[in-house]
This record gives C-alpha cells, structure tokens and sequence, in this order.
C-alpha cells in the first residue's frame, strides 16, 4: 500500500490483505538498513486472522522515498503520523532492533494510542563500534557482512531454515546491500546516539512482550532481560538457539508469541 506523507511516497506492507479499516491495527518497524519484507512470514499471518497490519518502510527505505530519518525520536514521530495517516488512531505496535528502539519511543510518546508493544531484539543501548559507523559510509557491502555475521545464531550461521536451500544470513546480507548507503549510516548512527530508552519505558502504560534470542550477540538476552523489568506489565520470551534476527531463525515461534501480543 502507498500513499502521501509530508508530501513523499510511504509504502506499507500489508500482508497481502487489503486493510481494512474496521479491523485492529498493527503496526510493524523494521531494523536499520532493513524494510518491511524482514516481517513478510509474521505480517501475512496476522493480516489473514483479523488484523489490519502497516508494516512500514521508513523514509528512504524499501519503496519509500528519503531522506532517511536521523533519531530514534524523529523516527518515532513519523511511525505516529503515517499511522494517523493510514486511519490508525490506536494500534498496536512491534519492532525489532533499531525498529525497537522507534517502537518503544513512539508508545511512550503516543500514551493511550498504543493498545500493546513487542520488542524484538532489544537492549537499552545500542552502541555501534566506529568501523561499522565508517564503513556504513564508505563501505556498504562490507558493513553488511559485519551485520550479518553478528546477526545469526549457530543453527541459523549453518542453514536453519525448514525451507530447503535457503541461506538465511546470505538473504539478510542482500537485503541490507541494497539499502542506500545514507539510510544505513543514518540509521547506525541514530541507535549508537539514542540514550532515551529508560525515560520511553517509565513512561509506557500498555503491556509489553519482549522477544529475545538466546544467541544474540548484537542485542545480548541477559542485557535485554535487565531492561525488561523497566515495564510495569511485561512479558520476556527467550528463544534458545535463535540470534538477532529470531523472525527468520524460528518464524513460528516469532509469530506464535506475535500472535498473542497483537
């Protein structure tokens, strides 16, 4: 689905489903240098069981025009307005990684518009090392290899996928490649600044499902179950085996505990 913000092209995924404005809302944030395909598996199955879902690609992402967004609070504003936008009031809202971050901000920031919020991946902080902050700049196929390789856990590094074939952390380096260089870097720098976190979460009234990986080693589940109790109604879901990038590594079990949540 497209349609006009601020005078540029926004793309929606919407699960394959024509929204249907009568239905519950759910709004979907993807990571940095991602689009909205990363939730293609959980986005489908939601749209088909009676939810509208918006899974957004942000300004200069996927197929909606740029510039790219340079704050978590500023990508945290858009997500509220393209969703007013779309005939959202209230929803509720998923991210993962960096889409996390957007995700927690824009329920402390919309209050009573957010009926519920997932966090996939997340930790307060997420400091990115000054190389892959260069090499984003200069550098996008290499910064994607760096991603990538940190990205998986060990089932998903040899294969992991049910589907015969599928190289799952080849598919996510490709995604990432074909990012615009100056969305990649905007977004890397967007979360290595963001120190908001703990202020977004005191101020969180919903329930709240963190969704963490066992293997992660970009968003540490040790570090995110430390942050989970910041929230007065929260969930923490481990999956064991599953790295960062757990709607890929085990997309049924994502999508089960989505599916409760949203």
């Amino acid at each position: 689905m497209q349609f006009s913000l601020d005078g540029k092209t926004v793309f929606a995924g919407t699960g394959g489903v024509a929204a249907d404005a009568g239905e519950p809302a759910v709004v979907l944030v993807h990571g940095a240098g991602m689009d909205h395909t990363v939730f293609a598996l959980q986005a489908r199955a939601l749209a088909h069981h009676g939810r509208r879902v918006l899974a957004f690609d942000l300004p200069g992402h996927g197929k909606s025009t740029g510039p790219p967004l340079t704050s978590i609070e500023a990508m945290a504003d858009w997500v509220l307005r393209a969703a007013s936008a779309c005939g959202s009031e209230r929803f509720r809202i998923a991210g993962h990684s960096m889409g996390a971050l957007v995700a927690l901000e824009a329920a402390a920031r919309g209050d009573a518009r957010i009926e519920a919020l997932a966090l996939l991946g997340v930790v307060p902080e997420m400091r990115v090392h000054p190389d892959l902050l260069a090499a984003a700049h200069d550098d996008v196929v290499t910064a994607a290899a760096v991603m990538t390789s940190w990205s998986f856990g060990a089932a998903g590094q040899r294969g992991g996928n049910p589907a015969p074939g599928l190289w799952l952390p080849g598919s996510a380096q490709r995604l990432i490649e074909r990012a615009d260089a100056a969305a990649l870097a905007a977004d890397l720098a967007a979360c290595d600044a963001y120190r908001g976190a703990a202020a977004a979460a005191a101020s969180v009234r919903c329930p709240v499902l963190l969704v963490l990986g066992g293997q992660d080693r970009m968003t540490p589940a040790a570090e995110g179950r430390r942050f989970g109790a910041s929230f007065a109604e929260r969930r923490i879901e481990v999956l064991e085996g599953a790295g960062h990038m757990m709607m890929l590594e085990q997309p049924a079990a994502t999508l089960a505990l989505l599916r409760e949540m949203l």
